[in-house]
């Protein structure tokens, strides 16, 4: 099963539409673009939480903000990057660099977008066997779903596998 069904339909009105009159205003203009409509929902086999690692997946352009560059919020095509952040991160360590959501509750409480002591307690009380020890952040604001499915999706998955981790949680911004 296709992540996105017919990409390629997809991509050639994207290029005709959105990105077309952004090359030509640099301006972004919604009304013209086509989000993605799948008819099957992409799904695998059931597993016991209680015995699996888990990799926790985070939209939020979340970033450590002492020691790693914050996203390019502001770019109109989206940054497709990825930021590695260490499980035990003290939630204080990080910001957060997205323009297209509200930060009134994450900048009260991150763990609004980054749940991570909360993962802990499930852990600890044996809801989820492990936490995988890498967070992936990602910025959610990324229009172009070939940049999605051919870069961001496999660099993801690639760092999930690295962790050994059995699923993955993804809390979208």
């Amino acid at each position: 099963m296709d992540v996105v069904e017919q990409l390629d339909a997809w991509e050639a009105h994207y290029k005709a539409t959105f990105l077309a009159h952004y090359e030509a205003t640099g301006e972004t203009n919604f009304k013209s673009y086509e989000y993605v409509r799948n008819e099957e929902t992409p799904s695998g086999k059931a597993l016991d939480l209680s015995s699996s690692k888990l990799a926790f997946i985070t939209s939020s352009g979340a970033y450590l903000k002492d020691n790693q560059e914050a996203y390019d919020a502001e770019h109109a095509l989206g940054d497709y990057t990825t930021r590695p952040i260490p499980q035990a991160t003290a939630l204080g360590d990080m910001a957060f660099a997205h323009t297209h959501y509200d930060h009134k509750w994450v900048n009260e409480d991150p763990q609004a977008l980054v749940p991570l002591r909360l993962l802990e307690t499930l852990q600890s009380e044996g809801m989820i066997g492990s936490l995988a020890d890498t967070v992936i952040s990602f910025h959610g604001y990324t229009p172009d779903v070939t940049r999605i499915v051919n870069e961001l999706v496999p660099r993801v998955i690639g760092m999930v596998k690295d962790q050994a981790a059995d699923a993955a949680l993804l809390v979208p911004a």
